[in-house]
């Protein structure tokens, strides 16, 4: 039998009748990198070419079939089991060399893809002090983790297990749905061998099969100083593995601060706000100022104003990124007692003879503005 219209499968992949497996490999992953029709829509006849190239490695990459074309050219494989790639779709010939084109394109259109597991969260309460600086805490968790005894196989230990005669070992089927031009193909796990790939003739008897059991788990997580309520801190791979156990997901370390009964954050800033008496504020005083480290002296300048704030530098919290200190800022409150004794409603008195006002909260500017828009509602 003469196989026409095929060409050397040598000079398809562009390498010497002696070359190495590897090298064979590798000419077929520059042939379908160049040629494959979804990186390729530029170049003339994209589709056959590769094609022609996946026909070639699948006959030059198996020893037998290597040996046959070596003695008798096509015509030595014409007998032998193989696909038809003129005959197949695109999406059919990645099924075929779903490894290569798995570490390609991330999975392919066939063969067996990485499933990514599933994310898990919890959450650290951290007090204000602790923002300041980095912070590490023991964190515990339940996850769904492979089984000790079966090692996530689902299979009891000794029994024998086989390649999934429904998806051919690759864990996946593929399904259609519609009619007609409407019609789609989906890939999904095969429903015989839950995405495994092969079957067994005795199930786990820790897991029932499933591969799977709840076990805890304790791992520290290291905080970076600065950090805000609500934010978050990634352990990647500490989630749960995938359905074929090669990509676990990430656990997901949420922070909720705890308010402090004297500092309140606004950014990197502290804010205190700080109650002096009246007779501190017009004579001035010493006073201690509670901060993240510890109390600080801070000096009230005579004459200070209810509401006036005073900064501290440096006493703040830092920047999650640059990891540059705020400040903590000081907001004075006026006290005015409700209450006063004999005593001290006499000094008081004595004190506002000597004023050149009335006994009043207002200043003379104030009071002379009310006089004058009282005016002007006569007139």
């Amino acid at each position: 039998m003469v196989v026409a219209d095929k060409r050397d499968y040598y000079e398809v992949l562009e390498v010497k009748r002696d070359a190495s497996p590897e090298e064979i490999k590798r000419a077929f992953r520059k042939a379908a990198m160049k040629y494959h029709p979804d990186r390729s829509s530029d170049v003339p006849d994209s589709e056959h070419r590769f094609k022609e190239a996946s026909e070639a490695y699948e006959a030059l990459s198996d020893p037998q079939k290597r040996n046959m074309y070596d003695r008798f050219g096509h015509t030595g494989l014409s007998g032998t089991a193989g696909h038809d790639f003129s005959r197949m779709r695109v999406d059919d010939i990645f099924s075929v060399f779903g490894d290569i084109f798995g570490d390609m394109f991330g999975g392919g259109f066939g063969g067996r893809r990485a499933s990514r597991g599933v994310d898990l969260q919890t959450e650290v309460v951290l007090s204000l002090a602790d923002v300041a600086q980095e912070t590490e805490r023991p964190i515990e968790f339940t996850r769904s983790d492979y089984c000790e005894r079966c090692g996530g196989k689902g299979a009891e230990p000794g029994s024998d297990v086989r390649s999934c005669g429904t998806c051919g070992g690759y864990g996946q089927v593929e399904r259609t749905s519609g009619m007609g031009m409407f019609s789609m193909r989906q890939v999904v796990a095969c429903p015989d061998c839950h995405g495994r790939g092969n079957t067994f003739s005795k199930t786990c008897r820790q897991c029932k099969g499933s591969g799977r059991e709840t076990r805890r788990r304790v791992v520290t997580v290291k905080i970076p100083p600065g950090i805000h309520d609500g934010q978050a801190v990634r352990l990647r791979g500490e989630g749960e593995p995938g359905e074929d156990g090669t990509v676990r997901g990430d656990l997901h370390c949420y922070v909720r601060i705890e308010p402090h009964p004297l500092l309140q954050r606004h950014g990197n800033d502290l804010l205190c706000e700080v109650p002096i008496s009246f007779t501190q504020a017009a004579l001035g005083a010493k006073i201690d100022v509670p901060t993240l480290k510890g109390k600080v002296e801070v000096s009230i300048p005579a004459g200070i104003q209810h509401g006036e704030m005073m900064r501290l530098n440096g006493l703040g919290l830092p920047d999650v990124r640059s990891r540059r200190v705020g400040n903590q800022i000081v907001r004075i409150s006026i006290e005015i007692p409700r209450r006063l004794n004999a005593k001290q409603e006499e000094l008081l008195r004595e004190f506002a003879e000597t004023e050149d006002k009335a006994v009043l909260p207002e200043s003379k500017g104030f009071l002379d503005k009310v006089k004058v828009f009282l005016s002007g509602l006569h007139e």
